[in-house]
């Protein structure tokens, strides 16, 4: 009896915890229209929030993070970090949050797929893959702050990728595609590659083979689902561009934001496998018969060094393709 008990106190508890984050979500988002309204007002140039531009991004990020916590993608604090970060690329623009959405549910169907596999060889597996809130701002703080200075500098809306015309946004949007594609790249081949490949994986430094899970461990399978992914971020990003961008007849051709797409989620794999192999640790536990990412008693040392943990490695490399990535495109991109 006393344990049921407990178990109602600890749902209440939650109860209570999750109005309370609504409640804070629903003033951070609020305030956010009311300094749209009050700065395009003082300073006439920027574009202010509109009521159901700032309706949708409140009530769909809810909807989405919802479901997330009912299928167990992501714990309460994810849930929270994921909340702010949805809103903030929503209300910015809608090609934003496609993409966003377009990694957050591929990533998540992909993390629940042959888990039982994925137990025996990952020691830190979690059940449902569950994000918490550094995983979601390792993956989603880039682009969130990316999503700040776009507004800052252009107002929320949607604007075509020309560097003739736009080059400013143009940059920004694309860095903030970049480290998102870059993100579902690296998740996509982590999870597609150890199912999937018929052969060893090898460390991207020596070009050894290496136990699946390795940190730095790459497979022809693994490269290819990681442009996959990115490519499927970059439709989303494309395909929202055709629906709710104006004089797109006028604007230099979109349809380069897939390929952008595909070979962010690429390099950034290629970025993170390098960074993973020289700056994380990798060892065989011969108890478990598992990878384990820190040094212990009984693990074997593999690669790497105990300097950064994965979160950290997946935050510089979507920094790396946000800085490095538009620059080249910008020499390509088609001008108007």
């Amino acid at each position: 009896m006393l344990f049921i008990r407990d178990d109602v106190y600890k749902e209440y508890a939650n109860m209570m915890l999750n109005i309370v984050i609504l409640s804070m979500i629903l003033c951070i988002s609020l305030s956010f229209w009311i300094i749209s309204i009050t700065a395009s007002t003082y300073y006439g140039t920027l574009r202010p929030i509109s009521p159901w531009r700032w309706l949708f991004s409140v009530i769909i990020p809810i909807v989405i993070i919802s479901r997330g916590l009912k299928k167990k993608s992501l714990d309460n604090s994810g849930a929270l970090g994921g909340l702010l970060v949805g809103f903030i690329l929503t209300v910015a623009n809608y090609s934003f949050f496609s993409a966003l959405l377009m990694f957050f549910f591929t990533s998540s169907k992909l993390t629940k797929w042959r888990a039982e596999i994925k137990k025996k060889y990952d020691s830190e597996y979690k059940e449902g893959g569950q994000r918490n809130w550094l995983q979601v701002f390792c993956n989603g703080g880039v682009p969130a702050e990316l999503a700040l200075l776009y507004m800052v500098e252009n107002g929320p809306g949607e604007m075509p990728v020309d560097f003739s015309k736009e080059y400013t946004a143009s940059w920004m949007c694309l860095s903030l595609l970049g480290a998102l594609a870059c993100s579902a790249g690296d998740t996509w081949a982590s999870e597609i590659a150890p199912v999937l490949s018929t052969s060893s994986p090898r460390l991207i430094t020596t070009w050894e083979k290496v136990p699946v899970g390795t940190n730095g461990g790459v497979t022809f399978v693994g490269l290819l689902a990681s442009l996959l992914g990115g490519l499927c971020v970059g439709i989303a990003y494309f395909v929202t561009q055709l629906i709710f961008v104006n004089d797109l007849e006028i604007a230099a051709p979109q349809w380069p934001i897939i390929m952008y797409g595909a070979i962010a989620g690429l390099l950034g794999s290629i970025i993170d496998s390098y960074l993973g192999a020289i700056m994380q640790y990798s060892g065989f536990d011969e108890s478990t018969g598992t990878i384990v990412n820190h040094p212990t008693r009984n693990a074997k040392l593999i690669s790497g060094k105990p300097i950064l943990d994965n979160n950290a490695v997946n935050l510089f490399s979507s920094i790396l393709i946000a800085i490095l990535l538009p620059g080249a495109a910008w020499s390509v991109w088609p001008r108007t």
